[in-house]
């Protein structure tokens, strides 16, 4: 385990102390499961983001090949 030293606003030392005290939890695990919650949500925003940009990517030659496939339906129809 690792130990660090950070600065947090005064409000949100506040609130943490509130909490921890009312759920009887102690502070450190408190901030790891806050840490690790916040570290899952960037997570799956990052790979929403990658897959966009993914997706873009691969759009335009989908649309070719739909055309592509149309244009061979329409040749076996005539």
């Amino acid at each position: 385990m690792k130990t660090i030293s950070l600065k947090i606003d005064d409000a949100i030392f506040q609130d943490t102390e509130n909490i921890i005290k009312a759920k009887k939890k102690a502070r450190n695990r408190y901030i790891n499961e806050a840490l690790d919650f916040y570290n899952k949500s960037q997570k799956r925003e990052m790979l929403r983001e990658e897959l966009r940009r993914s997706s873009l990517l691969v759009r335009e030659d989908n649309l070719e090949v739909l055309k592509e496939f149309e244009a061979l339906e329409n040749d076996l129809s005539i």
